[in-house]
């Protein structure tokens, strides 16, 4: 990379923030001089004039102005990174962004048992569903629900494609109107995500017909889906992942044999050069292991 000295881009940047080269070295803890002479050197080195020299004050020319932000960047991007590192060696904490679904329904029954097995090691728990930066952002590891395509970044697969499947509160079998076949469906609310084409593609493999699927209510996360679903609002489609949990428990039935498969799955995912990484080595096995604990699989249809 071509790149000026840093000493004369802090000096600019200062100077530049204050239009002063006596503030500037005020800031920096060296002389005016050496401040002017950081900002020449600069000049010369970038063959652009930065600032108009007026009798007792200075101002950035358009290209210094222009400059001043790429520099501004640059030099945050840097003291952000470098505060991450300091931190992360002296805390040993290992930052885990993941989706509030996952994490609710998922990770967090199983954090206990990463805590028994290794408690010396601390944990920061992010529920997010952005993508994440990690240049800018304090996260060493992300979970994500997707495709395994991250460029840039290494991913492996923790768990596979979900499967989707009618579920509902063991209350609603003893209602008027038992659910016994999937056309059942028309007397009861749908409950949907964000993905409201899952009961469309659902039924339409079940080969129903006579049902809505576009009618019910509508949540942005599936975790608040299953919990209407818990309480009897109405019929969820749950995925294997994120339900197996609360079926296991019997909170929540499946209903009827059709499953539809899920074309998406959970990732592990963080910086190539953070692969031998200790934090991220032990915690990634551990998650591996959690994969293949079976808490019940999915409890059978109601007779």
């Amino acid at each position: 990379m071509k790149l000026p000295p840093l000493n004369s881009l802090r000096a600019f940047e200062a100077a530049a923030r204050h239009l002063s080269f006596s503030k500037a070295a005020e800031e920096l803890y060296v002389t005016p001089a050496a401040v002017s002479h950081q900002i020449k050197g600069l000049e010369e080195w970038l063959g652009i004039q930065l600032f108009r020299r007026l009798n007792r004050s200075v101002i950035l020319t358009d290209v210094g102005q222009t400059y001043l932000k790429s520099v501004r960047d640059g030099l945050e991007t840097l003291s952000d990174g470098t505060e991450r590192i300091l931190n992360r060696e002296a805390g040993g904490a290992l930052t885990v962004s993941t989706l509030p679904s996952f994490a609710a329904r998922w990770l967090l029954p199983r954090l206990s048992r990463f805590r028994e097995k290794y408690p010396d090691m601390d944990v920061r728990l992010s529920a997010s569903d952005h993508l994440t930066d990690f240049a800018r952002e304090d996260v060493d590891l992300v979970i994500r629900y997707g495709h395994g395509n991250y460029p840039d970044l290494h991913s492996e697969l923790l768990l596979n494609e979900d499967s989707l499947f009618p579920v509902c509160s063991p209350a609603l079998l003893k209602g008027a109107r038992p659910l016994e076949k999937p056309e059942d469906l028309v007397h009861h609310t749908l409950l949907h995500d964000d993905m409201r084409v899952d009961w469309e593609m659902w039924l339409a493999a079940a080969n129903v017909s006579g049902v809505d699927s576009k009618k019910g209510l509508t949540f942005n996360d599936s975790s608040m889906l299953l919990m209407a679903a818990m309480e009897g609002q109405g019929v969820a489609l749950g995925r294997s992942t994120l339900a197996e949990q609360d079926l296991a428990a019997g909170r929540l039935v499946k209903l009827f044999d059709m499953e539809l498969k899920g074309h998406h799955a959970y990732y592990i995912i963080f910086p190539p050069e953070r692969i031998n990484d200790p934090n991220i080595q032990v915690f990634r096995e551990w998650l591996f292991e959690e994969a293949q604990i079976n808490p019940g699989r999915f409890m059978s249809t109601p007779d």
